[in-house]
Formats: C-alpha cells, structure tokens, sequence
C-alpha cells in the first residue's frame, strides 16, 4: 500500500511512521511545511533514506497514494492557544488538499485526524455514540475554535457520503516521544521527575484515556483493511484513568513529588474537561482491540522515557 502522510512533523504522525517502519512494508510519502525537519528527524531514528520526504507544495493528484493520512493540526495547548483562529484556515487548506486527490481517486482511503474537542467544551461526563456536539454559538471563546474547526472538517466529510473517509477523533495520546515542554498534567509530572521538583497540581477531579502507539497503530491499520466506509471512531484504550491514580503510580513507580494545591498553572487552550473520554467504541466493529489500559500505556511510555525496569503495570 502506498500511504500519504501530510503534517509528518507532527509527533503522532512520526510516531506512526515508526510502527509502519517496524511492522509493515507499505510505502510511504511524507509531505510537511517544513521537509528538512522531518529529513532530519528521519536521520535521527535510522530512518535516514527510507521514506521520500517533499514539502506540501509537491503534493499533486497524478501521484498514486491508496491512502492519505491528514495529521495536520496541533499538538498541544500551548500551541493551539498561539495559532488562534488561523486553525480554521490551516485545517480546511490541508483537508482539502487531501478532498481534491479523492475526488479524482474516488478509490483512495482518506483517514483525517479529528479531536474529541469536535465534540464542544463540555466534558462533565464521558461521550457517547448519542452525544451531541454543543457549541455556544452566540459566544464563541478562542477555545472553542480548534473543536470548531475539527468539526467543520467531519461536517464536510459526512456529507461526502460517497468517498472512503474516516475520520478519527484522538482524545489523549501519549508516548515516550512526547515533546517534554509540553503543558499537560503529564508533561508536567514527566519535568517534576526529571527535574526533582514538586508538582503543584489543583484538586480539580480529571478522568483521561490515553491511546499509545501501539494501540493507535492498530487502530489505523485495521482502519485501511476494513471495507471503504465513511464514518468517525473515537480514541479509547482499555480502561481509562483518573488523576488521583495517576498521580499516586507515578509517585510508587518513578518517585514522583507532588503537592494538591489550587492553581491555575495549566494551559486550558480547548477549555476545562474533567472526563475528556470517550466511551463510544465503534472502533471495535473494525476488529479494534486496544492492548493496554491508560494507565498501563503510560507507564510503558514513561519507562522508556527514563529507561527504569520493566513495570508490572505494562503486561497488557
């Protein structure tokens, strides 16, 4: 299979191209605004001439792709809060980059890479297949733009009901490649044991699923052998994992300090969503079976992180 990737820099995106570099023998084409990083980036995981890197402007529809991979975005708070309200022009631009090769290659697979944020801001409870979107529409906020945006996108994608697209809506992803400078509750932790300092962290009650590598390469790959569809999955591991658990595993397995005390250090670029979860598990009419549970493929990402012994909380 030959696979188009756009957004390659993204670390999602190289994430996947590890695993398909470790697990399978599809050809891939990487295309990013800035080529030269993902060159490099390739060097540094000996990948260095295995895959043909170009930038986007070199993406055309006379090139044969069975599948494109649109992980273009944002790939963390601080981030999304920096680039505003350009994301609505950087999502169409890329999205119907990709649109336009499918409606001459009506056979190709198009998987985009949506966000649980398509769903609004509130997150009291976990979503489900009956969820609606809710979207203050007579005040709208800076962080609702990127949700917003994602949910232009599935719009436009649904109603192309006669073309392969999937879209897949990531919640929380985690992996040992996690870009440390990052403003979430566990980069936070991952400085604070690095660093030997205490985390301050609210009392605020947060229920997060984290999907790893491993687990979205699966997703993804059973998402190309399925039957063309068009349609949305949502992210899940096995189980999810709330903040007191988190906090008290990574204190007993990495010597995590941490002190509960109201803050507002944390960047809240798409809003406060105390169960940022789905509990939609359409995936698994794919064949999707995640292997770990949030707090397993943390820890399993974490240990790599800091090279510590194998954990009895990473048997999936």
């Amino acid at each position: 299979m030959r696979i188009a990737i756009l957004g390659a820099t993204s670390q999602i995106a190289k994430d996947l191209v590890r695993s398909f570099s470790e697990q399978s023998h599809h050809e891939l084409m990487l295309y990013a605004r800035r080529p030269e990083v993902v060159s490099q980036w390739l060097a540094s995981v000996d990948l260095a001439g295995r895959y043909e890197v170009a930038d986007f402007t070199a993406f055309n529809t006379d090139e044969h792709f069975d599948a494109i991979l649109n992980f273009v975005g944002v790939g963390n708070p601080a981030q999304a809060a920096a680039m505003g309200a350009s994301i609505f022009d950087i999502t169409l631009k890329c999205d119907e980059m990709a649109l336009g090769y499918l409606r001459q290659h009506p056979q190709c697979r198009y998987i985009f890479l949506s966000s649980g944020a398509a769903y609004g801001a509130s997150f009291d409870e976990p979503v489900n297949e009956n969820t609606k979107a809710v979207i203050a529409i007579n005040n709208l906020q800076p962080q609702d733009w990127y949700g917003v945006a994602k949910l232009h996108a599935e719009c436009r994608h649904r109603a192309l009901v006669h073309l392969p697209i999937i879209d897949i809506r990531v919640f929380n992803y985690f992996s040992h490649t996690q870009d440390m400078s990052a403003r979430f509750l566990i980069t936070d932790i991952l400085r604070a044991i690095r660093d030997k300092t205490v985390l301050r962290t609210s009392p605020e009650y947060i229920v997060r699923d984290f999907l790893n590598p491993a687990d979205f390469y699966q997703l993804v790959g059973v998402l190309l052998a399925a039957s063309a569809t068009n349609t949305v999955v949502d992210c899940y591991s096995r189980a999810p994992v709330d903040k007191p658990t988190l906090l008290a595993a990574m204190q007993d397995k990495f010597g995590l300090q941490y002190e509960i005390k109201q803050t507002n250090a944390s960047v809240n670029a798409t809003g406060s969503k105390p169960h940022y979860y789905s509990l939609n598990t359409h995936a698994a009419d794919f064949g999707y079976q995640p292997a770990f549970t949030s707090l397993q493929g943390v820890l399993h990402e974490v240990e790599r992180v800091f090279n510590s012994a194998p954990s009895e909380y990473c048997s999936a």
